[in-house]
């Protein structure tokens, strides 16, 4: 009965990270061991030579700097895939790398390895083993993609992180078709908008009920479960009624309450949050 998370997206200003392009190098810069590659936007975007994935390179090991040479990993007029790790700024184009990753709720599909990683956070070592010998056995029965676990794994079954990683393999086998099909400059993936990573980060876990006040938006809901997360598309449900569902469920309460500069805790205490150009100070008074 309490509002426990509240995720918000503007469809009108949504940045670029994690973005999958197929761009083409415009200019090589020995000098820097970077290149400019062009993607379609405004700005040719940035690529350094550490950001360049080697075959079989695995994504947690530490690169030998010492051994890069630009000149004799890209050429000009190359086209090539890269992935957006930094929106542009400023003047500045966006930053690239070509180690392409896709992440999910428990895990993130690492293309071009076989590696297969735990989260340094996971600290136990019996639960580092167990995760370790699950994803295993799951990147040797794949090819061409390794596995990186997540912190937010610790503890998962066995069932939610197979059903994760059938997830994101069946998401890259799409894409790695539909590369070979694009032209140069365009997008070729972007991360999923917030309703789908919604119930893309469901997977493995039961939710009672999954409530969309938008009958195409929930329409799109049922297309993507049926083909992603078919365990949830039964859950999905349409809300029809007149009353705003955030008013019929409390959640505009709740929201208000949070963004109070004044935020009472169950304790008895409460939090005094104030924002400046500089910082954001939080009071904890007990």
């Amino acid at each position: 009965g309490v509002l426990q998370e509240l995720f918000i997206e503007r469809n009108h200003h949504r940045g670029l990270v994690g973005n999958l392009y197929k761009g083409r190098v415009c200019r090589v810069l020995p000098g820097m061991q970077a290149a400019f590659v062009d993607i379609g936007l405004d700005r040719a975007a940035f690529l350094h030579a550490s950001d360049i994935a080697r075959p079989f390179e695995c994504h947690e090991e530490e690169k030998d700097k010492k051994e890069l040479n630009i000149n004799a990993l890209l050429q000009e007029g190359q086209d090539i895939i890269v992935q957006v790790i930094k929106d542009p700024l400023g003047t500045k184009g966006a930053r690239l790398t070509t180690q392409l990753s896709i992440p999910s709720r428990y895990t993130v599909l690492i293309a071009g390895t076989c590696c297969a990683g735990i989260s340094q956070k996971v600290e136990e070592e019996a639960e580092r083993l167990r995760l370790k010998d699950i994803i295993t056995r799951y990147v040797d029965s794949v090819e061409n993609c390794g596995f990186i676990v997540r912190t937010a794994a610790e503890g998962v079954s066995e069932e939610a992180l197979v059903t994760d990683m059938n997830f994101l393999h069946r998401l890259w086998q799409s894409l790695t078709e539909k590369i070979l099909r694009a032209q140069a400059r365009t997008l070729i993936h972007e991360d999923l908008p917030l309703l789908y990573r919604i119930l893309r980060d469901m997977s493995g876990i039961e939710p009672e009920k999954v409530k969309v006040d938008s009958k195409i938006t929930y329409r799109k809901l049922i297309s993507f479960t049926e083909e992603f997360v078919p365990e949830i598309t039964d859950k999905l449900q349409y809300y029809p009624g007149e009353r705003p569902i955030f008013d019929l469920h409390g959640v505009e309460d709740e929201i208000k309450k949070a963004l109070d500069s004044k935020v009472q805790l169950k304790s008895g205490g409460h939090l005094v949050i104030d924002q400046t150009e500089a910082m954001t100070t939080i009071d904890v008074n007990t």
